[in-house]
């Protein structure tokens, strides 16, 4: 996207225009979690020069999710502005023990940090509470880890905001009646479970009194296993009006089976994707809108924050602040959430804009 676009994208953002947000488990409204024990355990140096020479390494739900690469690509090409060291590595597949491996090898090669989309919030806890006692850095981005095994989490928006305005756009586009349906990745993917808790509250308001939730399908972030729950959902549900898919890989999967059945102009298909992966849906009218952030800038926020923790820059205690280069000055929520900022609606008439 060009910097000129951006620059767009952010006046329409703060004008209201755009229709999203959000991801982690630390915005759920239950108990809150520990803190972070880096918060506690160091006096933050906002003076603090970048660390030359960093080694960072990012791991990902899966190595070959498109929309994660992009993300780590971004992050690793924001270290060489810092002269830092970035990698990306990273399981074939999404379960929710697969990242467990390369926690431990990337603690065994002595990384300053490890930057991780968490497959299970709970699973990598151990691994990461093992690389910490070491001195390594963890900051989670995408999905979030348990608060207490990590320093920081680099949200893509509000969750709670990510969740309702996911339900409100398909209501509007169906009128706020049918059966609707959901498919998301991985049954323990913190973000999406997050998202997920706060569509099925917002289905609780009284305008949303004849729609009705009759499924929530899992695809595993695996596109033929998402395409496949597609038709699953229209076989099992002839009443269906509409799906939401918060998952970059199942709404890709879902389109394309729609766009080749006799559901195409029947059945409504709204989500989280990117806009390279999803205008060909667009184009051919079947899908009308469809949300997300910018998965570079999420990428490049992670970078930063990294260097920032690993320098001394930031502890990871909520109100401290660390200048994230051409994103700017950001700053510390609770629970040591960074939050990178409300997505876009996308549709026919401004997706030509966007390139990634």
């Amino acid at each position: 996207m060009t910097p000129m676009r951006l620059t767009a994208v952010t006046a329409l953002l703060a004008l209201g225009v755009a229709a999203c947000s959000g991801t982690t488990k630390s915005t759920v409204a239950s108990a809150p979690a520990p803190a972070p024990a880096s918060s506690s355990a160091a006096k933050a140096d906002p003076n603090a020069p970048i660390k030359q020479g960093l080694k960072i390494a990012f791991l990902p739900k899966a190595i070959n999710n498109p929309y994660e690469t992009i993300v780590d690509n971004a992050g690793i090409e924001a270290a060489k502005e810092y002269q830092g060291e970035a990698k990306e590595v990273g399981p074939s597949d999404a379960s929710a023990s697969s990242q467990i491996s390369y926690i431990n090898t990337l603690t065994q090669q002595g990384h300053d940090a490890i930057l991780i989309a968490a497959n299970d919030a709970n699973a990598v806890c151990g691994p990461l509470q093992q690389a910490r006692a070491k001195g390594i850095k963890i900051v989670a981005y995408d999905s979030d880890a348990a608060p207490e095994c990590r320093d920081l989490f680099i949200n893509q928006a509000s969750s709670e905001e990510v969740g309702r305005s996911q339900v409100k756009l398909l209501a509007g586009m169906i009128g706020n009646k049918g059966d609707i349906a959901i498919l998301s990745a991985t049954a323990n993917a913190t973000n999406q479970n997050t998202w997920i808790t706060f569509m099925k509250d917002e289905l609780g308001k009284p305008e949303y009194k004849d729609m009705k939730l009759v499924k929530v399908a899992y695809g595993d972030d695996d596109d033929q296993k998402s395409f496949t729950q597609t038709q699953g959902l229209m076989q099992a549900y002839p009443n269906l009006k509409g799906i939401i898919s918060p998952t970059t890989v199942g709404i890709s999967a879902a389109a394309r089976y729609i766009s080749g059945s006799k559901y195409k102009g029947k059945v409504v298909l709204t989500g989280l994707g990117t806009p390279n992966q999803m205008r060909q849906f667009v184009k051919d009218k079947t899908v009308a809108k469809f949300a997300l952030w910018n998965p570079k800038d999420l990428g490049y926020l992670a970078s930063y924050a990294a260097a920032a923790l690993v320098s001394g820059q930031i502890t990871g205690a909520e109100g401290e602040t660390f200048k994230a280069g051409k994103l700017g000055e950001r700053t510390i929520g609770k629970q040591g959430e960074v939050i990178l900022g409300p997505p876009f609606t996308f549709d026919a008439s401004n997706i030509d804009g966007f390139d990634y």
